[in-house]
């Protein structure tokens, strides 16, 4: 039997969590669920979709993802089962599912076959039969029908010239640190288009000329930038919230300047 993910917005001071995660074993008794998270910020799907981009590769192939983010955001949303990269993903038809790899679904099923009852609470109702049903070996073929292609979103990217790159932090960990979209990749490439001249990291009043190799780089309270695991800039203060120290929070600015002479 294949693992079963949980995402969501619920929180973990209502019973959310737990009545989802009963109508799973009421399936399947045996099957085993592991939580991403369930402290995403309501109805956030760019948050979302960068905690499950960032883990889902790490799990085993065959790996049923359920997700239940603005689960009840939009008429439109109907409930889906998606395969990617070899994993299968459960939940609303939002956007999020475009998200998450640059690769094409190899199959997307609307589940009309689950439950054809109207529901407040799809994710109990829904998501979780259909999990249990993938991670139980059941075709995703016999869920619903086929259809063509997912709603999709566009991803907000660091926009970047030769002189600057522009990014804004799209997550706040647990300690304070800053996830920003400013890519390694891009910073890598104008670096070289510069000669590796120099660059500077700006927000605020803050202002750097380095890039760390490590968290602990840099001595307890100092402020440290490193390219994380997910190949994007980070900021934050060692030993300390970066978010209330630095006053950053989410979608504020964050720039590299580059020199070009």
């Amino acid at each position: 039997m294949a693992l079963i993910t949980f995402l969501s917005d619920f929180g973990t001071s209502d019973h959310y969590v737990a009545a989802v995660k009963a109508a799973i074993m009421s399936v399947n008794p045996g099957l085993q669920i592991v939580d991403i998270t369930h402290e995403v910020a309501s109805c956030n799907l760019a948050e979302a979709s960068y905690l499950l981009e960032s883990v889902f590769r790490d799990f085993p192939k065959g790996t049923v993802h359920m997700v239940a983010v603005n689960s009840t955001g939009k008429k439109e949303d109907k409930p889906v089962a998606v395969k990617l990269e070899d994993h299968f993903f459960v939940g609303p038809d939002n956007g999020i599912f475009s998200l998450i790899s640059t690769q094409k679904p190899t199959a997307i099923v609307t589940l009309d076959l689950i439950n054809k009852k109207k529901t407040t609470f799809p994710a109990r109702n829904m998501y979780a039969q259909a999990a249990s049903y993938l991670a139980s070996g059941k075709s995703i073929h016999d869920l619903g029908q086929m259809v063509p292609e997912l709603n999709t979103l566009i991803k907000k990217k660091g926009k970047t010239t030769k002189k600057q790159i522009t990014g804004h932090v799209i997550h706040i960990d647990h300690y304070g640190n800053l996830i920003t979209n400013i890519a390694k990749e891009d910073f890598d490439t104008i670096m070289e288009l510069n000669q590796q001249k120099g660059f500077e990291i700006s927000f605020g009043r803050e202002r750097s000329t380095e890039i760390h190799e490590s968290y602990f780089s840099v001595e307890g309270g100092e402020c440290f930038f490193i390219f994380n695991q997910s190949g994007l800039l980070e900021i934050g203060i060692n030993n300390g919230h970066g978010s209330d120290l630095l006053g950053l929070h989410y979608d504020s600015p964050v720039f590299i300047n580059f020199v070009t002479e």
